[in-house]
């Protein structure tokens, strides 16, 4: 694999903010968001590689796999934060989406120098973690060559596991290193080289649209509701009842004691709308494969 990092874009300097340290502090708040509003179109031009990837998690999860973030610095960081909000969000087991950060845990906190250039230790991950067939390994990184990623990867390969890179560059990336390459081209960084910036929020982006997309095409999302929530706190619990009270038509009193009684908010909702009981509620959710449109009869 090619480490010639002087050609990667996201090494160049940018033309457009050589001066920044002479501007004021408005001056530069608007160049910074200026370049921001670049982002966004370099996610959109890699939407039809964000559709393939987002077709090959969900067949994954649909067998009962799990899916894997693996990254380094801020890539890994951000990988690490995808894979914490699902669980609440949308009501998966704790174990479906894992963050693998290179230099473990306490990478997440504090930098790791010399973490990311092991490759060992990314394939040694998935060997821990017993990567299979059903399961999705992300690697994240915004150069495209980080070892740790592509040892993972590697690994993942050998495991038959579904590979996604997303990365903001394509120079030097090795054939065959994903099954599908997500690279929104954002360009020279408003600061040379600091990819916690304008690929940072090109990553976040598109790791927010992959998990989304696929979350509701699994059915956890409903209309736009998140029908499977977790109500893990006063805020969570508050946002279930609302939930249920706007699909079933009830009060939040009604649906407060629906989901006491169902044990979910999936559940109230069928048992309200279609006037069955909790156990009639699951047998209907069961029989559409956990669809609520389909539990529902619409």
């Amino acid at each position: 694999m090619t480490r010639d990092f002087a050609r990667l874009l996201t090494e160049q300097r940018n033309p457009r903010t050589r001066k920044i340290d002479t501007l004021s502090a408005a001056a530069i708040v608007d160049l910074i968001n200026r370049e921001d509003a670049t982002v966004a179109r370099a996610v959109r031009a890699a939407r039809q590689a964000l559709a393939r990837g987002v077709e090959l998690l969900v067949a994954r999860l649909r067998k009962g796999g799990r899916v894997f973030f693996v990254g380094a610095g801020t890539s890994g960081r951000l990988g690490v934060l995808e894979a914490a909000e699902l669980p609440p969000t949308f009501g998966v087991p704790r174990d479906l989406a894992q963050g693998i950060m290179a230099g473990g845990p306490d990478g997440v906190f504090a930098s790791k120098e010399g973490a990311e250039d092991d490759a060992a230790d990314g394939a040694r991950q998935l060997v821990l973690r017993k990567a299979g067939p059903r399961d999705t390994v992300i690697g994240i990184a915004a150069s495209g060559l980080t070892p740790f990623v592509h040892g993972a990867l590697a690994e993942a390969r050998r495991r038959k596991a579904g590979r996604i890179l997303v990365t903001c560059n394509r120079h030097g990336l090795p054939r065959g290193a994903a099954d599908v390459v997500i690279a929104p081209l954002t360009g020279p960084e408003v600061i040379t080289g600091s990819t916690r910036l304008r690929a940072g929020t090109a990553t976040k982006m598109v790791l927010n649209t992959l998990s989304v997309a696929a979350m509701v095409r699994l059915g956890k999302v409903y209309e736009n509701l998140m029908v499977d929530l977790l109500p893990t706190n006063e805020k969570l619990v508050a946002r279930g009842r609302r939930i249920v009270a706007t699909i079933a038509g009830c009060s939040e009193a009604e649906a407060a004691r629906a989901i006491r009684e169902g044990g979910g908010t999936k559940t109230a909702i069928v048992m309200l709308r279609r006037g069955v009981s909790r156990k009639e509620a699951g047998r209907l959710l069961a029989r559409s494969g956990g669809l609520l449109r389909g539990a529902l009869g619409c």
